[in-house]
């Protein structure tokens, strides 16, 4: 029979596995990356941009912690997170380091002031004409990312492939992007290009995964062709494409 000391010793030590797990900026890294879509260990080194033998001791470790989980598809074996309330899990985290660490909010600042998109941009009205349609907007993540899950209506144009499509996009449109969250940089490059080519454009903080959290519908799978969605004109009916 366990007594009171013991349970409690016990069961904190449970708890104090998960941040055990959490304890290391590569491995949050790594689960960011999963809450985005299931990786292999090839996959997830290079976008963190360390080696795969370093990358597998760091998905060990998460594994052991019970934060992700394996399966094999053919000859690979893919990683994703074990549950949905691991992504959520580093939605609150994240959400007491930006209430509790000023260096949090300044980093944020210094880097957005040097690339020149350190502006007032009401993200809430932002993310709402995003709802709406009344913009088009971009994802600038990899193409895998998007199938498994994205913005209803938003376009897939990764990155890697923008400057390649610019010139398919709407002259005189305004455009949004988004990428992976609020501390992804993917969409503040594909902001900077594309004010660099003379489009009004903006970013949206909000990734897929805070899409969810605020109970809006995420669509998967798709056609990544880019393809000018139907505007809505003021009284609300739709212009012909």
């Amino acid at each position: 029979m366990l007594s009171n000391r013991r349970y409690k010793d016990l069961i904190w030590e449970q708890f104090a596995r998960l941040a055990k797990g959490l304890a290391n900026p590569k491995r949050m890294e790594i689960l960011d990356l999963l809450a985005q879509s299931p990786r292999t260990v090839e996959a997830l080194a290079k976008l963190a941009g360390m080696a795969v033998a370093n990358t597998s001791q760091h998905l060990q470790v998460l594994k052991g912690a019970a934060l992700v989980v394996t399966e094999r598809q053919g000859t690979f074996v893919v990683y994703r997170l074990a549950t949905p309330e691991v992504n959520d899990f580093l939605g609150s985290l994240r959400r007491l380091a930006e209430t509790q660490l000023a260096e949090v909010s300044q980093l944020t600042r210094i880097f957005l002031k040097d690339r020149h998109l350190l502006e007032p941009v009401d993200q809430k009205a932002l993310l709402e004409r995003v709802r709406k349609g009344e913009v088009t907007v971009l994802d600038v993540r990899p193409n895998e990312e998007f199938q498994v899950g994205h913005i209803p209506g938003a376009l897939s144009v990764p990155l890697t492939e923008l400057k390649q499509r610019i010139a398919d996009l709407p002259a005189g449109e305004e455009i949004v992007a988004y990428c992976r969250g609020p501390y992804c940089v993917l969409a503040v490059e594909a902001i900077a290009l594309l004010r660099s080519r003379g489009f009004k454009a903006h970013r949206l903080e909000a990734g897929v995964s805070e899409w969810r959290t605020l109970g809006l519908q995420v669509a998967a799978g798709g056609d990544s062709t880019l393809i000018i969605p139907n505007r809505r004109t003021r009284s609300g009916a739709k212009e012909q494409a």
